[in-house]
């Protein structure tokens, strides 16, 4: 005689978390989405990573977690009953692993001659004052990644921090300005860095670019260390760059933000560092990110992406 026991344990078999979020209406971000972990969102808050190839999740915004049976309860509510109820007509239903909700197309950035046209940052311009003043970066930081080309400036004094592929493809930029944060429509988020690759035995991953700038101020821009930031994302662009950028036997050290989020990057780079041989370890800012930590009152505000015109 089958048992409820002996049916939960065959629906964790035979039903996948992925596609309980595609009935659930839940929504695949591809673009932020990786091989190994999958993210679905519902509305503007709500999000959940699919791991273990559809057999766990977690919610990356609190401390929730489990196997397909805790999901369910997770998006419909109820009890193992009504869970059950739910999951069996799932059983054994593959998940179709594209986006429910198709807005309209986004062309992709020509993000080479986009980069070249754009202005360069210089002391007195718009972008340089956000990121002296109302950041908190040293001048001689933000004058070390202007030099090397890794910041342009965008209008209403936005930065822009370049994200390269580990091909040296210009794949998009981080905005970041006293109105607008956010990233290049159309682009696609690999790595921010400041750096030597060729010689770098420690590689440094914060959550944005400006992050990666005050790490880098903190610790006197240490020798043989690459700052890098992945804007956020963790999708195939950004781990193929950390993949190319991180030598074997390098030190890979996660420098994410402080709460569940950035200790869910960070288990996802330690995960990396596993597989490419690579030590691990995990820098924590005492305050919430590092940028908080280099100027503890900044004299600006980050402003929400709805805040003001969009450069």
């Amino acid at each position: 005689m089958t048992t409820d026991q002996d049916e939960l344990a065959e629906l964790r078999q035979r039903v996948d978390c992925r596609t309980v979020l595609e009935r659930g209406g839940w929504a695949m971000d591809a673009a932020e989405s990786s091989r190994r972990a999958v993210k679905y969102r519902q509305g503007s808050g709500r999000i959940v990573i699919v791991t273990h190839e559809g057999k766990g999740w977690f919610d990356p915004l609190n401390d929730r977690r489990g196997d397909v049976i805790a999901l369910a309860q997770h998006v419909w509510g109820g009890t193992l009953g009504h869970a059950r109820k739910n999951l069996r007509p799932l059983a054994g239903i593959a998940p179709k692993l594209l986006p429910l909700r198709q807005g309209a197309a986004v062309v992709a950035i020509d993000g080479e001659r986009l980069w070249n046209e754009a202005r360069h940052l210089q002391p007195g311009s718009q972008a340089w004052d956000y990121l002296t003043e109302q950041r908190g970066l040293p001048a001689a930081t933000v004058d070390r990644a202007a030099k090397v080309g890794a910041l342009r400036e965008g209008v209403h004094g936005t930065m822009w921090a370049q994200h390269q592929a580990a091909s040296g493809r210009i794949t998009g930029w981080e905005m970041r300005g006293p109105y607008y944060k956010g990233f290049a429509k159309g682009g696609t988020k690999s790595l921010f860095w400041l750096g030597h690759p060729p010689v770098a035995d420690r590689l440094v991953v914060t959550e944005s670019a400006i992050d990666a700038m005050s790490l880098g101020s903190i610790e006197r821009w240490r020798e043989g260390t690459l700052y890098a930031s992945t804007g956020g994302g963790f999708g195939s662009e950004t781990e193929a760059a950390l993949r190319g950028f991180l030598p074997r036997h390098a030190q890979l050290v996660a420098a994410t933000d402080q709460g569940t989020g950035g200790e869910v990057l960070a288990a996802r780079l330690h995960d990396l560092a596993t597989s490419c041989g690579s030590d691990f370890v995990r820098l924590v800012p005492e305050a919430k990110d590092w940028n908080a930590q280099l100027c503890p009152d900044p004299r600006g505000f980050i402003p929400s992406s709805n805040d003001g015109p969009r450069p």
